[in-house]
């Protein structure tokens, strides 16, 4: 008997409708996994409320009157991209801030789900499956993402940088790139089985040199030609590109915004199945 005949004829069983129960389980499922994991952030909701609205304070604030004056000062009025180097860095800070926070949720966090404290199995059992578990995992990660990114709409509006509705338009970008970057990274890290210190290079060789290499504190143009591809390839430049669009106008044709929103749409699909595959591989034997 299959997994999934074996959850009906539980969910069947006692005077209970579990029927019915199990039919609603099938449609929200998902929306269970992901109130499970926000429920469970309630441990650590001081550090987490202070991490995120803190980072995007220090990190403006530091690189604004630190780095921001010694560009300026050298770039004279025109500054970088037309605008102060503030300004300009500001929206690629929040959106890599959304993809590293997401990495790094679902490296470890996923990989304990299966390995060292083995929910996602507990929660196969019920009648929630394998994709509800992949989905609402990356919902209650999105949940996590969302307070640095309101925090640093808050401080740039509070602070005058760029426009208020491009800041505030910065918050749907981050959220679409760490569904990028969460499904990707999840859709490896479930592929794991034994922890020998590979979890470690999501974040030392993928997120750090993204974050490097992706026009994030320059414009992707000032690095040789050889490297550009780093940036084409990588959810982190177009969704920044996108939030300097939104945030003060810079120049982006049409088909550049299309280019840069599909391209992130595509890596989110792309990935999100490939996650819920690999769950069902593992889940369903």
């Amino acid at each position: 008997m299959s997994i999934a005949a074996q959850r009906d004829r539980v969910a069947d069983e006692g005077g209970v409708d579990h029927g019915a129960v199990a039919r609603r389980a099938r449609v929200w499922g998902w929306w269970f996994v992901a109130e499970h994991r926000i429920r469970a952030m309630r441990a650590y909701v001081a550090s987490w409320v202070a991490i995120g609205v803190g980072s995007p304070f220090l990190f403006l604030l530091g690189l604004g009157l630190g780095l921001g004056l010694l560009v300026d000062a050298n770039q004279g009025a025109q500054g970088v991209d037309g605008v102060p180097y503030l300004v300009f860095i500001a929206p690629a800070l929040s959106m890599a801030t959304a993809m590293q926070t997401a990495a790094q949720e679902n490296t470890y966090g996923v990989f304990g789900g299966f390995k060292w404290f083995p929910m996602f199995f507990a929660m196969n059992g019920t009648p929630i499956g394998p994709a509800h578990i992949a989905v609402g995992f990356q919902v209650s990660v999105l949940v996590r993402v969302l307070l640095p990114l309101v925090a640093f709409s808050a401080v740039m509006i509070v602070f005058g940088i760029g426009t208020a509705t491009g800041a505030l338009l910065l918050i749907p970008i981050g959220l679409l790139l760490a569904t990028a970057a969460g499904f990707a990274v999840m859709a490896w890290v479930s592929t794991q089985t034994e922890d020998r210190g590979q979890l470690s290079f999501v974040e030392r060789f993928v997120v750090v040199p993204l974050t490097l290499f992706s026009g994030t504190y320059f414009p992707l143009e000032t690095l040789p030609a050889f490297l550009h591809w780093i940036g084409w390839i990588s959810p982190l430049w177009h969704a920044a590109e996108l939030g300097r669009s939104a945030l003060y106008g810079a120049e982006l044709p049409p088909v550049m915004l299309l280019v840069h929103l599909g391209y992130l749409v595509l890596v989110a699909l792309v990935a999100c199945l490939l996650s819920i595959r690999t769950f069902r591989r593992r889940l369903d034997k």
